[in-house]
């Protein structure tokens, strides 16, 4: 079996589709079946996938600094959408007897089977939580993948059902892979830790912690109301510690994020290293997590395996991804959300159970299952 796998999402830093496609290729590599994995990147094969760095300043003339100067320019967007396909399409010629799969919603036209990958339909069904242009730009590329399409993989059955359910597509035809995080994040000492949380003036077990882009989506309002109920000397002695890029639409919440700094109870991080995240969630006390809607929710498995007790709502798929392991509310449930933090930071005898069902749940996903699940749906397109 040989396949073809776009490197594409690979831009560094890594956003969780990034990830997500690095570590798939990593173990694809390791399958017996496939006889070749190529990558593809922008119009072009690559040898190897890129090493962090390389892509963090592109030049003039590669796609991704040509996408960002005409992501504002509605027609210039839509020129790209209708001509970059079609330079695929000449690059990838005669090579039908490959598997090609694309990671991250898009699937250019290819005279072989193909897969691609679908994360989320939050271009869909939440789609104010998008730039208008990013909504048109996705909207139209992925009503063509799916005409493209043999086989498509999501990240949770969750998005299996929605996927199949709006847009009619076979079930089928869809295979669920869940998803994995690196085996950076574990239980750390507290010499390991010290460093980078003296960096950031941070106490080990000495705050909350939210990981994720700051955006209405991610429920940041009902987070900071929930935090605002706690007593002042709990709020005081653990603070609500944000991570994470500025999102869109996010001006009112980083007003909030300000006031609650301001008051003591809160700090913000923005994006922080890869190098350093993974010691950030092993320092925390709690991790809490109140996403109105994820195609997997990454962060609260990365919490796990770090041995964090996970506080999250039970919207989409996060019951999946937790299991038991989590103590779960409604989103929009302040209240409960506010008692729930409590008990995490507080109650010692749930905390230990936390940790331990946590662990024993974050250790159910891997990168080799994921990799071999997504081969196995090669497999079965070889075969249509």
């Amino acid at each position: 079996m040989k396949v073809i796998l776009s490197i594409d999402p690979v831009r560094f830093p890594l956003t969780g589709i990034g990830r997500y496609t690095v570590e798939l290729a990593r173990h694809l590599e390791k399958i017996s079946q496939i006889e070749r994995l190529r990558f593809f990147s922008d119009y072009r094969f690559a040898d190897d996938l890129p090493e962090s760095g390389q892509s963090v300043k592109p030049t003039a003339s590669s796609s991704i600094a040509i996408r960002r100067r005409i992501l504002n320019n509605r027609v210039a967007v839509e020129m790209y959408r209708l001509v970059s396909p079609l330079i695929k399409h000449y690059a990838l010629r005669g090579h039908s007897d490959h598997v090609f799969h694309g990671p991250n919603f898009y699937l250019p036209p290819f005279d072989g089977p193909a897969v691609c990958t679908f994360h989320d339909l939050s271009v869909f069904t939440w789609a104010d939580c998008h730039p208008p242009e990013r909504v048109r730009f996705m909207r139209k590329e992925i009503a063509l993948t799916l005409k493209r399409a043999d086989m498509l993989i999501t990240d949770s059955e969750y998005t299996r059902q929605e996927v199949a359910a709006y847009f009619g597509w076979p079930l089928e035809k869809i295979r669920a892979v869940p998803l994995a995080c690196s085996d950076d994040f574990r239980p750390r000492t507290a010499e390991e830790l010290s460093p980078v949380l003296d960096r950031h003036g941070l106490r080990l077990g000495g705050y909350s912690l939210y990981v994720g882009t700051i955006e209405p989506r991610k429920n940041l309002e009902v987070l900071l109301d929930a935090y605002a109920m706690l007593p002042p000397s709990i709020r005081q002695r653990y603070p609500l510690v944000l991570a994470g890029y500025r999102g869109w639409r996010s001006e009112r919440l980083h007003s909030r994020i300000e006031v609650a700094v301001s008051a003591g109870w809160a700090r913000y991080l923005d994006f922080v290293a890869a190098d350093e995240l993974p010691l950030i969630y092993a320092g925390a006390r709690v991790f809490v997590f109140p996403s109105l809607y994820e195609g997997f929710g990454l962060p609260v498995l990365e919490a796990m395996a770090s041995g964090i007790p996970v506080v999250c709502s039970n919207s989409s798929t996060l019951p999946e991804v937790v299991g038991d392991a989590a103590a779960m509310c409604e989103p929009q449930d302040a209240d409960t959300l506010s008692q729930l933090i409590a008990t995490g930071l507080q109650d010692e005898i749930w905390r230990d159970k936390a940790k331990s069902k946590g662990l024993l749940q974050a250790a159910g996903f891997s990168w080799p299952r994921c990799a071999e699940e997504t081969a196995a749906v090669y497999s079965e397109v070889v075969g249509l």
